[in-house]
């Protein structure tokens, strides 16, 4: 069921000494945003910032929470510095303390310090609770923008002034500007682009997500267990009574037969992991019965323009990177405030084009992290598992390196408004 929130700023009226004076002042450029996950709310504080008038949709009917855990790091931490949130995310830090990898039999490889594998700096990047994150975006903006939920964007036409919008209940609107924030299968790059098929770069994995009882007595860590092909973790983010789990394998083509279909998808992890040892039949009966399962494949949108017209993308939508790079939500903190910084000064004809020039060469730094990130995780060799472990052995004997991977703070942020 659709609601909104009005903020106080959209419930302003011109006083009756503007109307006798005419002394109101020019019209705000207008802007639509489609999804409230990360990149939409962050994009939102911007363009607020930047004397927008803003309007965010979203499908689902509140604020999503829950979630797994994201990464914050390099150039996005003084994103979330500007806009005021990071005491409130380093409040949530998860502090996860131990990464463990286990072979067939469910013996130890290694045990190291996460940042040795992930690339991250200890006492500086932020892991939380993606849902943690998205309530402090809301919380930041909520005052000021409105928001739309159980809503989405059905139909965009652009005309000379702006973009007629049709939403899916039936409310038609005009904005100077939309902006697509609506994730990897986003809808609104659909409507400028055309399929999905023609960006996704599959990376040549599927994999499930689900939440189950924490009867391992895990505490601030990750176990990950490997054969050749196929992977399975299960994630403590505290000392809870529930564990996330992850059943991940590899696949030489996405099976679009279980995409829609809960039971197919179920079935498919299933029969991958039939014969598989350690704990990993349990986790296949809890993923069964989980009501929160999430199942994807493994990949990246690569646009080679990221607007068209008055219409833009932004994070995930725009330039997913996978979730082996850890940097999903950190390119959307930073393409939010790009975006918003190159679009205040201009039209959305230059400002979109400065977007993409000053933010593609990190975006593409980033995206093509996947490989380090796949010769730690998904093996698909028993040669390439030798190799792994015996590298991961290695690193186990040494102390983590203190400095995250370049392509992490590869951008030094433009100034903007100051935050408060």
């Amino acid at each position: 069921m659709k609601h909104i929130e009005k903020s106080r700023r959209a419930a302003e009226r011109p006083s009756r000494t503007d109307r006798l004076t005419g002394s109101r002042p020019a019209p705000k450029r207008t802007v639509l945003i489609s999804g409230a996950s990360i990149a939409g709310p962050a994009l939102a504080y911007w363009l607020n910032r930047h004397g927008f008038e803003v309007t965010v949709v979203e499908k689902a009917d509140s604020p999503r929470d829950g979630g797994y855990p994201i990464d914050i790091r390099g150039t996005a931490l003084e994103v979330v510095r500007r806009m005021g949130i990071l005491p409130r995310l380093r409040e949530a830090h998860i502090d996860l303390r131990r990464l463990t990898f286990l072979d067939a039999d469910g013996g130890r490889v290694a045990s190291l310090d996460p940042h040795a594998v992930t690339g991250g700096v200890a006492g500086q990047d932020l892991e939380v609770r993606r849902g943690d994150l998205t309530d402090a975006l809301h919380a930041a903006v909520r005052d000021d923008v409105e928001f739309v939920f159980g809503d989405r964007v059905e139909t965009l036409d652009e005309g000379a002034h702006g973009v007629d919008v049709t939403f899916r209940g039936g409310d038609r609107r005009t904005f100077d500007m939309v902006v697509g924030a609506d994730g990897l299968h986003s809808r609104t790059r659909a409507m400028l682009f055309g399929p999905e098929e023609r960006f996704h770069r599959y990376l040549g994995y599927c994999f499930a997500g689900f939440t189950l009882p924490n009867t391992y007595g895990l505490s601030h860590e990750t176990v990950l267990w490997n054969t050749p092909g196929r992977a399975a973790a299960l994630y403590a983010v505290g000392d809870g009574d529930a564990v996330h789990g992850l059943l991940a394998f590899a696949r030489p083509e996405p099976p679009h037969e279980a995409f829609r279909d809960p039971r197919a998808q179920r079935d498919l992890v299933a029969s991958v992991f039939a014969d598989a040892g350690w704990e990993v039949p349990g986790m296949v009966a809890a993923m069964r019965d989980a009501d929160d399962l999430f199942f994807d494949v493994v990949s990246q949108i690569r646009l080679p323009r990221w607007s068209s017209g008055r219409v833009a993308l932004v994070g995930d939508a725009a330039y997913a990177p996978s979730f082996l790079t850890g940097q999903g939500s950190s390119l959307a903190l930073v393409g939010a405030y790009m975006l918003a910084a190159s679009v205040a000064r201009q039209d959305h004809t230059e400002g979109f084009a400065a977007y993409e020039r000053g933010t593609r060469a990190y975006v593409t730094a980033n995206q093509d992290q996947v490989g380090k990130g796949d010769a730690a995780l998904f093996p698909t060799t028993a040669e390439a598992l030798e190799r792994r472990d015996a590298m991961l052995r290695g690193l186990g004997a040494a102390p983590p390196a203190p400095r995250g991977r370049p392509a992490h703070s590869a951008l030094t942020l433009p100034e903007s408004v100051p935050a408060g």
